[in-house]
């Protein structure tokens, strides 16, 4: 009988946590970086605020390798993400 109690916490355990998975991919942002947008080199977050000597971009989405992006885009709508009944059309 305990097994059978084991089996079922099981299947509630994992149905929440794909609940959990889908509520908060709804909501989630893309990472953001900000870069050059000539070099794709990661800068300081201050310098796509407007408050340093060079001018950023924020990057969204991909990954660094040797301190440059790649695999993402200056489109935030490019790589929005979506989950389990997500419609793509939220604000963000």
């Amino acid at each position: 009988m305990s097994r059978r109690r084991l089996r079922s916490s099981t299947v509630v355990l994992g149905g929440m946590g794909v609940l959990a998975a889908a509520i908060t991919s709804c909501g989630s942002e893309p990472d953001k970086r900000c870069v050059d947008p000539i070099t794709r080199e990661v800068l300081p977050n201050y310098e796509c605020d407007g408050n340093g000597t060079r001018s950023g971009t924020y990057y969204y989405g991909g990954s660094t390798s040797s301190g440059k992006v790649s695999g993402g885009s200056f489109d935030k709508a490019a790589v929005e993400r979506g989950g389990f009944g997500c419609s793509g059309s939220g604000g963000g």
